[in-house]
C-alpha cells in the first residue's frame, strides 16, 4: 500500500480512487498511474466528440496508448471495449480512418487479458467480417479486421463458431490472390486459426482445399517470403502433417477384413492375380501361394502381414502409403516388387519392410504429430504444391530406398545401413529447400551413395586423428583455457545486456525490457522500456537493481514460477524452453523469456558463471568443440603428415654410474 500522505493525494486528484488502491503495481510511482488514469478519461471523453477531427485524434492516441497496462484497465473500466465496438458497428470511423496506427486498437486493449474476448456481439463479428468479405476495402482496414478474427478464434471456442459461420475459406482465398504479403500473412493466420480450432472431419477439407490455392500465388511468388509469413507457412504445415498422426497411431486389426483387403489388392496390382473365389485349389495349396507373395512383397510376417502393421508408429499409416504407391505410381511398384522377389533371398528388397520403416523415418523428419513452435519458420515450398504430398513424398524416397540398396549392393543385414544412407539423402535434399517435388527428386539424383561417401569423407577430413591417445590428452591439457574464455564471452555479453519481451500468452506482444550486468560483475540493472532499442540501453535508465550477492539459485523450464502461473505459457514447449527465474531473498523471483534459444544459452550460462557453478548448456558444449578443434588444429600445424604414435617413446634405462661431467671451460 502507498504510506498515507500519498493516499491522501489520491483522494484529492483521483476521485473514486480507494477501492482501486490493492490494485496499484508497486513497481510503477503513484503518479504515473494517476496521470494514466486522467488520460483513459480524457481519451474516452475525446472519442465521443463530435467533431470528426477530435475524434481522430483521439483515436490516434488511444492507440498508442493503449499498450500500457494501467492505461488499458482504466480505459476498460470506463466501458472502453464497448464504446469502440458500438463505433465499429454503427458509424465505423474507428476502422475506416486509414490515418490510424497499423495495429488494431480492440486487440492491444484485449491482448491484455483483463476482459474475455466473449463478451463481443454477433453484430460485432457480423460487421468484421463484412469487411473481410468485400472484394475491394482498404488494405489498413483488411488487416487489422484479420488481426481481430484470428484473435477471436484462437481465444474462444464459441467465438470460433460463430466466425465459422461468418467466413468461409472461399471468401478468403482472393487476399491470397493478391500481390500484398501483409495482407496474404494475415489470411493464412486466420485460416491457420480456423484449421487449428476445426474438428477433425473438417480438418482434412479445409486441407484439401487451402493448400493448393495458397500455392498458386504464396509459395510461387517472385517476392522474398517474410519472417512472419514464413512462419504462419510452417504453422500450416505443422497442422497437415499432425493430421496423419490418428493413422500413425493407429494399429491393424488382424481380424478386420477390410484392412486385410488392402493386403489383397497389394498382392494383386503385384502378380496381377485373381481374387479369391475364382482361385481353384485346397485350400492348404492357397496359402502356400500366399505365402509365397507375401515373402515377395517383403513382409517380416509372411504367414500373416497385417501383424507387420500393428507396430506404432507407423500403424496403419505405412499401408496407406503403399497402397497410394501401388494405384497411383503401378509401373514403379510392380518394378520394385518383382525386381527384388527375381534376387537372391539376401540381396533383396523387402518392399513391405522398407515401407513400414521409411514412413516411420519420414514421420520423424518431418515430426509428425509434434507441438510446432512458436518461432520457427521452418518450411518446405514443396508440399504445398500437392493436395497429397506427403504420400508423394513416401512414393519419391521408396524409390530412393530402391536405388541405394543396388548402389549399395547391400544384404539383409545391410537393412539399418542403408536406412541411414536415405536418411541422410531425404534431410540433405530437404535442407535446399526444393519449390517442387520435381525439384526435390532431381535434388536426390545428385544425392547419389557415391556422393554421400564423398561427403562424409570430406566431413571427416580433419577429425582422423583427433581420437589417438596423446591428442586427447592435450585436448584434456587445454580444456580448462578454453572454458575459461568462453566464460568471460558469456560475462561480456551480459555486460552488453539483453532486450526481454513481457511475459504474455500471446506472441505479438509489443512491451519489452532490458536487463544488464555491471562492469564489475556485481550489479544486474533491469527496467521498462517504451519499445525495442536500436543499441544498448545505459545503466542509468534502468531504474532497478539486483545484486548479484543476494543471487540465490537460477532455475529454468517448468520449474520457473511464472511457468507454473501462466497455463497457456506452460503448455507452449517452445516458451518453456526459452524460460528461466533467478531466485533472490527468500520467495523473490525476477522471471525472464529468452528471444530465442541463443540468448537462453548465454544468459543461463553467464548466470552460472556468476554463482561458480558449472555452464552446461548446449551453446557451450559447441563453442567448447569448435574452439578447441580449432586450437589442437593450430598447435598441431607443424606435424602435418607426421604419424603420431599411440604411445609415448620409452624411457632410456638409466646409467650404470653417474661418474661424469660436463666441462664448461
Amino acid at each position: 500500500m502507498p504510506p498515507p500522505a500519498d493516499i491522501l493525494k489520491v483522494a484529492i486528484e483521483w476521485p473514486g480512487a480507494f477501492p482501486k488502491l490493492m490494485e496499484i503495481d508497486q513497481k510503477k510511482p503513484l503518479s504515473a498511474i494517476i496521470k494514466e488514469a486522467q488520460m483513459a478519461q480524457q481519451l474516452y471523453e475525446r472519442v465521443q466528440s463530435t467533431s470528426l477531427d477530435v475524434k481522430l485524434d483521439g483515436l490516434k492516441e488511444l492507440a498508442n496508448s493503449s499498450r500500457d497496462v494501467t492505461f488499458a484497465q482504466e480505459f476498460i473500466n470506463l466501458d472502453g471495449i464497448t464504446l469502440l465496438t458500438q463505433m465499429v458497428e454503427s458509424v465505423m470511423l474507428y476502422f475506416t480512418s486509414s490515418s490510424l496506427p497499423r495495429p488494431s486498437i480492440l486487440r492491444c486493449l484485449m491482448d491484455h487479458g483483463i476482459v474475455s474476448w466473449d463478451t463481443f456481439s454477433v453484430a460485432f463479428i457480423k460487421k468484421i467480417a463484412s469487411f473481410v468479405c468485400k472484394s475491394s476495402m482498404d488494405s489498413a482496414v483488411l488487416q487489422r479486421s484479420l488481426a481481430i478474427l484470428e484473435s477471436m478464434v484462437l481465444n474462444s471456442q464459441d467465438l470460433y463458431q460463430k466466425v465459422a459461420q461468418e467466413i468461409t475459406i472461399g471468401q478468403l482465398m482472393p487476399h491470397l490472390q493478391g500481390t500484398d504479403q501483409d495482407i496474404q500473412t494475415y489470411t493464412i493466420a486466420v485460416i491457420n486459426a480456423l484449421f487449428l480450432k476445426a474438428p477433425e472431419e473438417k480438418r482434412q477439407v479445409l486441407t484439401h482445399i487451402f493448400l493448393i490455392m495458397s500455392s498458386l500465388n504464396v509459395i510461387r511468388s517472385t517476392k522474398p517470403i517474410n519472417e512472419e509469413m514464413a512462419h504462419q507457412l510452417y504453422m500450416l504445415q505443422v497442422l497437415t502433417f499432425n493430421l496423419l498422426e490418428d493413422r500413425m497411431m493407429t494399429k491393424m486389426d488382424p481380424q478386420d477384413q477390410a484392412q486385410r483387403d488392402i493386403i489383397f489388392e497389394l498382392r494383386r496390382i503385384a502378380f496381377d492375380v485373381e481374387c479369391d473365389s475364382n482361385n481353384s485349389g485346397s485350400i492348404d495349396k492357397r496359402k502356400s501361394m500366399y505365402t509365397r507373395d507375401y515373402k515377395k512383397l517383403g513382409f517380416i510376417n509372411h504367414v500373416n502381414p497385417a501383424v507387420d502393421f500393428t507396430q506404432i508408429p507407423p500403424g496403419m499409416l505405412a499401408l496407406d502409403n503403399m497402397l497410394y504407391f501401388a494405384r497411383h505410381h503401378q509401373d514403379s511398384y510392380i518394378r520394385i516388387v518383382l525386381e527384388n522377389s527375381s534376387r537372391e533371398d539376401k540381396h533383396e528388397c523387402p518392399f513391405g519392410r522398407s515401407s513400414i520403416e521409411l514412413t516411420k523415418m519420414l514421420c520423424e523428419i518431418l515430426k509428425v504429430g509434434e507441438l510446432p513452435s512458436e518461432n520457427c519458420h521452418d518450411f518446405h515450398p514443396m508440399f504445398f504444391t500437392h493436395d497429397r504430398s506427403f504420400v508423394e513424398f513416401f512414393c519419391i524416397c521408396i524409390q530412393l530406398l530402391n536405388k541405394t540398396w543396388k548402389e549399395m549392393r547391400a544384404t539383409s543385414e545391410d537393412f539399418n545401413k542403408v536406412m541411414q544412407v536415405v536418411r541422410e539423402q531425404i534431410t540433405r535434399a530437404l535442407t535446399a529447400k526444393p519449390n517442387s517435388l520435381d525439384q526435390f527428386k532431381s535434388r536426390l539424383q545428385n544425392l547419389s551413395y557415391t556422393e554421400i561417401l564423398k561427403i562424409r569423407q570430406s566431413e571427416r577430413m580433419n577429425q582422423e586423428d583427433f581420437q589417438s591417445r596423446p591428442i586427447l590428452e592435450l585436448r584434456e591439457k587445454i580444456q580448462p583455457e578454453i572454458m575459461e574464455l568462453i566464460k568471460q564471452q558469456r560475462l561480456n555479453r551480459l555486460c552488453e545486456g539483453t532486450c526481454f519481451r513481457k511475459i504474455s500468452s500471446r506472441r505479438r506482444q509489443g512491451r519489452f525490457w532490458y536487463c544488464r550486468l555491471s562492469p564489475n560483475h556485481k550489479v544486474l540493472h533491469y527496467g521498462d522500456l517504451e519499445e525495442s532499442p536500436q543499441g544498448e540501453v545505459p545503466h542509468d535508465s534502468l531504474q532497478d537493481k539486483l545484486p548479484v550477492a543476494d543471487i540465490k539459485a537460477v532455475v529454468t523450464g517448468k520449474d520457473c514460477p511464472h511457468m507454473k502461473e501462466k497455463g497457456a505459457l506452460k503448455q507452449n514447449k517452445e516458451v518453456l524452453e526459452l524460460a528461466f527465474s533467478i531466485l533472490y531473498e527468500s520467495d523473490e523471483y525476477l522471471n525472464f523469456i529468452a528471444p530465442d534459444k541463443h540468448e537462453y544459452c548465454v544468459w543461463t550460462d553467464g548466470l552460472n558463471a556468476l554463482l561458480g557453478k558449472e555452464m552446461t548448456s548446449e551453446f557451450t558444449r559447441s563453442d567448447l568443440d569448435t574452439l578447441l578443434n580449432m586450437e589442437m588444429k593450430l598447435r598441431l600445424l607443424d606435424l602435418e603428415n607426421i604419424q603420431i604414435p599411440e604411445a609415448p617413446p620409452p624411457i632410456p634405462k638409466e646409467p650404470s654410474n653417474y661418474d661424469f661431467v660436463y666441462d664448461c671451460n
